[in-house]
């Protein structure tokens, strides 16, 4: 008797076990509603051209980078992972939103040439997974006065800060969050 399961030819099972003929066709098919929506909403515009732009551009899109969307090595806990993270964007909004305030106090200052140090700084990140690296580095620079320059394969992150107030807490708190989110 063999122990190995039967299936179908038909079957749409997407699991690591499917064909990979099957598995591409659904990252494909996946992928281009996700860009096709996305399209939607962000050109605004509803007319047969725009449309048709729309439904061109996601398909090419798809087909060269679907799979990168949707791989098969993804974190454990995908459904707890995306509550956490639910969670983690408040407390991030709100760091924005104070980086904010200090990008808009040097921007005003009357004596910002003094003010104003931008250096590079480097650290050592703890967080091992590339998902993790990756939020941790998009988070980064979605404050205001940082920008993620470099991450290593290794977890070594460059940010470039717009003084060195901005840098102080890097890595701190933000990645204790994330780390959080994904578990490490």
């Amino acid at each position: 008797m063999d122990p190995s399961p039967k299936r179908d030819k038909g079957s749409s099972d997407t699991s690591v076990g499917a064909p990979l003929e099957t598995r591409r066709n659904t990252t494909f098919f996946l992928s281009f509603i996700i860009f096709f929506i996305l399209w939607l909403i962000f050109s605004g515009r509803f007319d047969t051209f725009h449309i048709t732009m729309g439904l061109v551009a996601s398909a090419i899109v798809s087909f060269l980078s679907g799979d990168l969307l949707f791989t098969t090595s993804r974190p454990k806990g995908l459904i707890r992972m995306w509550v956490r993270l639910a969670g983690y964007i408040p407390w991030l909004l709100v760091q924005v939103f104070l980086a904010n305030l200090q990008v808009m106090y040097l921007t005003f200052h009357p004596r910002l040439i003094d003010i104003i140090d931008p250096q590079i700084i480097e650290f050592d990140s703890r967080l091992k997974s590339d998902y993790s690296r990756t939020t941790f580095a998009n988070s980064i620079t979605l404050t205001p006065g940082t920008i993620t320059v470099n991450v290593t394969v290794l977890g070594r992150f460059s940010v470039h800060c717009i003084n060195t107030k901005a840098g102080e807490p890097l890595p701190g708190e933000m990645e204790k969050r994330i780390a959080k989110v994904f578990r490490e």
